[in-house]
């Protein structure tokens, strides 16, 4: 079942011009924070009435705006995963689940409410109410109540972006299963390559609202860019990483999926905590865009909107950029510093 999206929109200071096919199996739309990406998702789903635009699903047309088609979205047959799980706490796992089989067509579905239990390996879970699940818990449930409306395309909106290191290694064990063994077509949102790798089979990567490149997976993988993934680099003095102050400047490089913002002085297991003071926040397609300044450089991370409210940390105030993995090496001269330095 093809995927075949047309989609012009403007937003305030941000165009978007996109236009794809996505075969059966796991397309992965990729790309930066700011790119694209929910935009894309967001029409399909019917979230988004683009400003013009065409969207077919298997040869159903969904949304056409120079015919007057846009179907609504519980009638266009997609199953949604969002970021954050949006389950109903006021009711356990189970009649979770079966909320979301009350909305398929019998003739539609997909799996049995006992092949997605055993699929997600969610049956300890059944009893319990959401609240007191884990975020990776919460996502294999939502995943689970998506499946079982009968869809005939599941978007998955980067479910992995609000989960720390251990609970996306807990999840894309289960995501890879799925892309294995359920027979429904996948759009899957990330902006992280090492997610596409594990998953897709088609990859549409994006920049600044247009489609840079499309292809198999595998072509992707050993294309141009691959090699040098989009990663940081920083020159610091050593006691900015915790080292004797010798002189000596230090590079750390990491990817950007790998940065998580916190309040200074809060527990952690990361690899890295620095210390950094907020210069800005702005928004893009649902994430916060946070600039911080450490050691006289710029650097931008995506972080969920809600997690940024949950620290209610604003422009000025300190921070902590936590890393779970990065690369430190020792600068061999001082150079000048790779970010971009702060305005005076």
């Amino acid at each position: 079942m093809k995927l075949s999206v047309e989609i012009t929109h403007v937003f305030s200071g941000f165009e978007a011009d996109i236009q794809f096919d996505a075969p059966r199996g796991v397309t992965a739309v990729f790309g930066p924070s700011g790119s694209g990406k929910s935009t894309v998702v967001n029409a399909v789903g019917g979230l988004l009435r683009p400003d013009a635009g065409r969207i077919s699903l298997g040869g159903r047309v969904i949304l056409d705006t120079a015919r007057g088609i846009d179907v609504p979205p519980h009638r266009r047959r997609v199953g949604y995963v969002f970021q954050d799980a949006r389950l109903f706490p006021h009711l356990n796992v189970r009649n979770n689940l079966l909320f979301g089989q009350r909305f398929a067509r019998r003739s539609s579905r997909i799996a049995t409410l006992e092949d997605v239990i055993d699929l997600l390996g969610i049956a300890p879970l059944l009893e319990r109410r959401t609240p007191t699940l884990s975020g990776g818990e919460k996502q294999r449930v939502a995943i689970g109540r998506a499946l079982l409306a009968g869809p005939e395309i599941l978007l998955l909106d980067e479910p992995l972006a609000s989960l720390d290191e251990a609970r996306k290694a807990e999840v894309l064990p289960y995501l890879e299963r799925l892309s294995a063994e359920a027979d429904i077509p996948m759009l899957y949102v990330s902006h992280s390559r090492r997610e596409v790798h594990r998953l897709a089979q088609w990859v549409v990567e994006l920049a600044a609202g247009r489609v840079t490149r499309q292809g198999p997976a595998a072509d992707f993988a050993a294309g141009p860019g691959a090699a040098k993934a989009e990663g940081i680099v920083l020159t610091l003095p050593g006691p900015a990483l915790g080292r004797a102050d010798d002189g000596g400047l230090w590079r750390l490089s990491f990817l950007p999926d790998d940065a998580l913002l916190s309040a200074p002085g809060g527990r952690s297991s990361a690899a890295h905590e620095l210390a950094a003071i907020i210069r800005r926040v702005g928004r893009a397609e649902g994430r916060a865009m946070v600039t911080l300044v450490l050691a006289g450089q710029e650097v931008q991370i995506a972080v969920p909107e809600a997690a940024l409210a949950r620290l209610g940390l604003g422009p000025g105030d300190s921070a902590a950029l936590l890393l779970t993995r990065a690369e430190v090496a020792k600068a061999p001269l001082r150079p000048q510093a790779t970010g971009n330095p702060p305005p005076a």
